[in-house]
């Protein structure tokens, strides 16, 4: 018997495809990929301002007396150094030197913090969370009830102080504020992107989205909406991680350039070895590569040396719109992570020169 898979929709599903949203899977969930072509999409984040809804994203509170406890032994990041009000990029260390997942850790208020985790690990992650709460603290996934929409670029600011009175030049990188926002209120308005430009990341319950969405199109700033591919283009050049293709179960976030996370001043699950790869080294690294010869390098393309020996695989790869280059991001060996060392990509049987450069792509 087959079972059917139903995708989940977005409340702004209807408006994607009257807009002419290309839709696809991802995540479990019905998404835009793109509108008008992600060269122009990714350019109009880079130079004006766009928006993505990036309501897949999973909202998990954490609260009780014990929850900075919790959060310190669960994390990699320093939690104690959060005030409300101010944001940490953190990630869940398995028992194994690898990741659970990355998130992003806000702390609401005394004893009471938001986790914004990925879409596609949010019952993971909860699992993993419940497991290891023996600090009695309240696990409240509110992932179904909020709507998050992502304005980003350089015209950003000038768009959404149309719509409050909270100033927004005074949000500083990493912190966020709790206001009214086109006449809703409570909405959390965080100083966060994927895309390395100025912008906002705006969380609202799923029955004022809608009133977001379409008085963000009513300012006299031009605002068009910006698809999944874009947003990995654009985090891409950037040299930002994403779950699944740069780090998994299996990478460790020393190995994944992630070591400015991984603060042992603390214990928390596996700090032990993680610390020793600190003091040590590791045998691979994350780096970034530019394409010499001509072709596209797309994740799972494996990676050779002069001799044709296969010595890792692209976990990102995509052709640069700002730069015009095909960059990618692949694990390879210490000796060969050295800013300057030339391998191969495997493109469709075709060995592609490529060199190793420091990330991020765009400065």
């Amino acid at each position: 018997m087959k079972i059917k898979f139903f995708m989940k929709q977005l409340v702004l599903s209807d408006i994607h495809e009257n807009l002419g949203g290309k839709m696809v899977e991802f995540a479990g969930y019905n998404m835009p990929v793109q509108y008008n072509g992600v060269k122009a999409e990714h350019h109009t984040v880079r130079n004006e301002v766009g928006v993505f809804d990036v309501s897949h994203m999973g909202e998990v509170f954490v609260s009780g007396e014990k929850s900075l406890d919790f959060l310190q032994y669960i994390t990699t990041n320093d939690v104690s150094k959060l005030n409300p009000g101010k944001i940490q990029y953190t990630c869940f260390p398995n028992a194994d030197g690898g990741i659970v997942d990355d998130f992003l850790l806000y702390m609401i208020a005394d004893k009471n913090y938001l986790l914004v985790v990925n879409a596609s690990n949010i019952e993971k992650d909860l699992a993993w969370i419940n497991e290891h709460n023996t600090f009695g603290c309240k696990i409240n996934n509110q992932s179904n009830n909020y709507s998050l929409l992502s304005i980003q670029g350089p015209k950003s600011i000038a768009l959404l102080q149309e719509l409050t009175d909270i100033n927004l030049s005074d949000i500083k990188y990493y912190n966020f504020k709790i206001g009214s926002v086109a006449g809703i209120n409570e909405v959390i308005l965080s100083r966060t992107g994927y895309t390395g430009e100025i912008g906002f990341e705006l969380y609202v319950k799923n029955e004022s989205v809608k009133k977001l969405w379409n008085a963000m199109f009513n300012t006299s700033i031009e605002l068009k909406p910006i698809g999944l591919a874009a947003r990995d283009t654009l985090r891409l050049e950037k040299g930002f991680c994403l779950y699944g293709n740069d780090i998994n179960d299996t990478t460790s976030p020393i190995e994944a350039g992630l070591g400015w996370i991984t603060k042992f001043t603390k214990e928390f699950i596996n700090h032990e070895e993680l610390k020793i790869q600190k003091e040590r080294g590791v045998i691979r690294k994350l780096v970034g590569l530019e394409l010499i010869d001509k072709g596209i390098a797309r994740k799972d393309y494996p990676i050779v040396d002069t001799q044709g020996n296969e010595i890792g695989v692209v976990t990102s790869g995509t052709m640069s719109p700002s730069l015009n280059k095909a960059i990618a991001m692949a694990y390879l060996s210490k000796e060969l992570s050295k800013t300057g060392s030339e391998i191969y990509i495997m493109v469709r049987k075709k060995q592609i020169k490529a060199v190793v450069v420091s990330l991020p792509f765009l400065k």
